[in-house]
């Protein structure tokens, strides 16, 4: 029987795997100080500013937290005043006792079973909606791109100072990095001005963690993004988490399988639901796996972490991947 890790590497690759790779199994995510701290993480129920100063909220059966933007709480009204109005966090600003968590979790990881993964939320595209409003950071990207450019990059060098320090604390060897590029109907942006603003930094960003030790990345965006991938395999993106069913994944994998793969296909917004049931995830993987076959493809959730909205939905999708493993391999 092959390790988790061992499966993981030939289902990606189009090898031979014993078995489905089970939902996020394959990379223990580490948080750290920078996550907390300058991220959109807090917990359910919970209202933080994080030390950029913005207002986060994670509100009862909700996937995941997201940023306030009432008038008192918009950041940056004006994106041509972004050098006047943001100031970046300092990463190395957190103290030892701070990190000690993070070093404790990484070093307890068994790595010849699992990635050691730091993880990157929100990413660029996110963060300027975090900081002005999704309106207003959509408008800007056609009347202020100029400044939207001069932003963007001051965020590429800001994330690559973080993962210099995240790297001396964690040591990972994998990237585990969020930014929703989508709905569930369309990308955010043309995939040409995306093109435009966002596959340069990311080359950059991702560029950086590979030159310093990380073998994986994984990026999450849970939306319609498949006009995207060629620019995500441009990227260096080894894997797409997040991917909902309006992808046509038996299409994606046929076309992009051996340049990137697909973790997702249990949409929450289908799946994690207040009536959601074992049949209904069972009839799922069970399209899934007819359809998309077994190499390339990990099936789960299309949340961005480990986890659901209702209890036990989650726990319920990697028992229903064990006992179809059984069937298909």
């Amino acid at each position: 029987m092959l390790t988790i890790k061992e499966n993981f590497l030939e289902t990606i690759h189009g090898g031979k795997p014993d078995r489905f790779v089970k939902q996020y199994e394959y990379m223990e995510t580490i948080p750290d100080p920078i996550l907390f701290r300058c991220g959109g993480i807090c917990n359910l129920n919970q209202t933080i500013v994080n030390d950029w100063g913005v207002t986060v909220n994670w509100p009862e059966n909700a996937p995941g937290p997201f940023p306030i933007h009432t008038p008192d709480k918009l950041l940056l009204p004006d994106v041509t005043e972004w050098r006047q109005v943001l100031h970046a966090p300092d990463p190395r600003s957190y103290t030892a006792e701070e990190w000690a968590p993070s070093e404790e979790m990484a070093r307890k990881v068994d790595r010849n079973e699992k990635f050691v993964a730091c993880m990157g939320a929100p990413g660029i595209f996110e963060k300027l909606h975090y900081f002005m409003g999704m309106d207003n950071a959509l408008i800007n990207y056609i009347l202020e791109p100029e400044a939207m450019h001069e932003l963007i990059n001051f965020l590429a060098d800001w994330e690559i100072e973080c993962a210099k320090v995240q790297i001396e604390h964690i040591h990972p060897n994998a990237l585990f990095h969020h930014d929703d590029w989508g709905s569930q109907l369309s990308t955010f942006l043309a995939p040409e001005m995306f093109r435009e603003f966002f596959v340069p930094a990311y080359k950059k960003i991702y560029g950086f963690w590979r030159e310093n030790g990380v073998e994986l990345i994984v990026h999450h965006s849970d939306s319609y993004a498949r006009t995207l991938v060629p620019y995500m395999i441009e990227m260096g993106i080894d894997v797409w988490q997040g991917a909902v069913q309006e992808n046509d994944l038996p299409a994606l994998i046929r076309e992009y399988g051996g340049s990137i793969a697909i973790h997702g296909g249990i949409d929450n917004g289908k799946y994690d639901t207040a009536d959601w049931s074992r049949e209904k995830i069972r009839t799922r993987l069970r399209e899934l796996f007819d359809t998309c076959g077994t190499a390339y493809l990990i099936p789960g959730v299309t949340q961005g972490g480990p986890g659901s909205a209702y209890h036990g939905m989650y726990e319920a999708v990697s028992e229903e991947i064990d006992a179809l493993s059984k069937e298909y391999f």
